[in-house]
């Protein structure tokens, strides 16, 4: 999308002057002329960027799109039409300028779903597979947007406090226990164990403080690299974080519900059951899960079940594969896999409420721990001394 400086008349043969951004200058003289104004003349300005280049694409942005798609095919009013009015509402630059290229790659003779490839980072296959259902993929954006913005709340708690774990860990063996070292070793006492744990763990604090700061975000852009070029690494990641303590089970579900539910509404559209796992595979987002339905795939072109596939990965519980068979035994499979869908969003609630719920304990111990081992350490030979003493 670029810039362009205008001049143009309106109807009563005043001059009109502004900018607009546009793919190119015929782009330009039909959004003027929209807005029933007739161009004379326009200078390119800038290609229009954002602050960190094309942007993100907001899922808000997607939300929209598929409503917008949703109803103009159920009016009947032409892919190109759509588009451009969609495109001339949209605020985000980048996102316009997607949907102009979307448009001219129509024009050039192109399908929906080719254009929508062309742009497979903002949009997932699903988009492409499927221009007539996009009231079903507006819902399921929804639905994920509301479960993300759950997992995230999720998330912010236990960060919160363990960053405030962390930064009272770090008081007390940078700053306070040095202080107490001195009058501690004053007592002339043999120094109990925990204790003399606890002073080298201080000086070792004291000493490598930089290593708390700087090996976590080596560790962190090594592995993001590895991911990025590595399959094997990137495999073992996404592996690891389903099995996060009590996270990793509920990511897992959440990844296994949008699985469901696209699979549901891919396999109503009338698309075959490999194509549909196919498809899924690249929007669960999890490498760990998208190999295992791949194998999955494998083993129902060799001629097995669904559902005794889907039971060979090891993914889905036992209630949820008898669920699998019943639809696929009475050919209602898409309804099944709705069911499922619903059995993961009902059990992600609850799932989330109990870590929730478990979260603030166990760091309130991890934090009691701590504090104890400190005043025990420093205080166990403070009493012993006295004890001496009364002696």
């Amino acid at each position: 999308m670029s810039l362009f400086n205008y001049k143009a008349i309106d109807s009563k043969g005043r001059n009109q002057f502004g900018s607009l951004d546009a793919v190119n200058e015929s782009d330009l003289e039909i959004q003027l002329s929209r807005m029933g104004l007739d161009l004379i003349k326009c200078k390119f300005v800038a290609e229009k960027r954002g602050l960190f280049g094309d942007g993100v694409i907001r899922r808000i942005d997607l939300i929209n799109f598929c409503f917008h798609m949703e109803q103009l095919t159920r009016s009947g009013v032409s892919i190109i039409d759509g588009l451009v009015d969609l495109r001339d509402s949209v605020d985000q630059a980048s996102f316009r300028r997607i949907i102009g290229q979307i448009i001219d790659d129509i024009e050039g003779g192109m399908k929906l779903s080719q254009a929508l490839a062309e742009h497979s980072k903002v949009f997932d296959d699903m988009f492409g597979q499927l221009p007539d259902v996009f009231l079903s993929l507006n819902e399921m954006i929804k639905w994920h947007d509301e479960l993300i913005n759950t997992t995230k709340k999720l998330l912010i708690f236990p960060a919160f406090v363990s960053a405030v774990v962390m930064g009272v860990v770090a008081f007390l063996m940078i700053y306070l226990v040095p202080q107490l070292v001195s009058f501690i070793e004053g007592i002339g006492q043999e120094l109990p164990a925990h204790t003399k744990l606890l002073i080298a763990t201080s000086n070792f604090f004291v000493k490598f403080w930089y290593l708390f700061l700087f090996v976590p975000l080596a560790v962190a852009a090594t592995i993001k690299l590895l991911v990025s070029v590595n399959d094997e690494a990137r495999y073992q990641v996404d592996a690891f974080k389903l099995r996060v303590w009590q996270i990793g089970p509920v990511l897992q579900k959440i990844l296994l519900s949008r699985f469901a539910n696209l699979f549901a509404m891919l396999y109503k559209s009338g698309i075959p059951v490999l194509k549909c796992i196919e498809i899924t595979e690249a929007a669960t987002g999890n490498e760990a899960i998208r190999y295992a339905l791949s194998k999955a795939r494998d083993e129902i072109q060799e001629g097995k079940g669904v559902s005794t596939s889907f039971r060979n990965t090891g993914l889905f519980p036992p209630l949820v594969v008898r669920m699998i068979k019943v639809g696929e035994s009475t050919a209602h499979l898409d309804t099944a896999l709705l069911n499922v869908s619903y059995f993961y969003e009902r059990d992600i609630k609850d799932s989330i409420e109990k870590v929730q719920a478990m979260i603030q304990p166990v760091m309130t111990i991890v934090l009691g721990a701590i504090l104890g081992w400190v005043i025990l350490s420093v205080m166990g030979p403070v009493y012993s001394s006295i004890s001496n003493m009364a002696i």
